[in-house]
């Protein structure tokens, strides 16, 4: 598995722990109202590492490689 396709799968799988601490903030202030800190601030840590390997899949696309076609 090279690097490129390493991140990929790691911003996925971030992005599904990201969601899924956002629904239970929601789910908590539904429930509880005012939810502890830890789920407030829950989605902060899979975003914190979802923005360095945005970024890097951003800028890495121009790398000058083969297009992919929709045809």
């Amino acid at each position: 598995m090279n690097f490129n396709r390493t991140v990929r799968v790691w911003h996925r799988w971030l992005g599904l722990v990201f969601t899924l601490a956002v629904l239970a903030n929601f789910a908590a202030i539904a429930i509880v109202g005012e939810p502890p800190a830890w789920i407030t601030y829950a989605p902060l840590g899979p975003l914190a590492l979802m923005i360095p390997s945005g970024m890097y899949m951003f800028f890495k696309s121009g790398d000058g490689g083969p297009a992919v076609s929709d045809r």
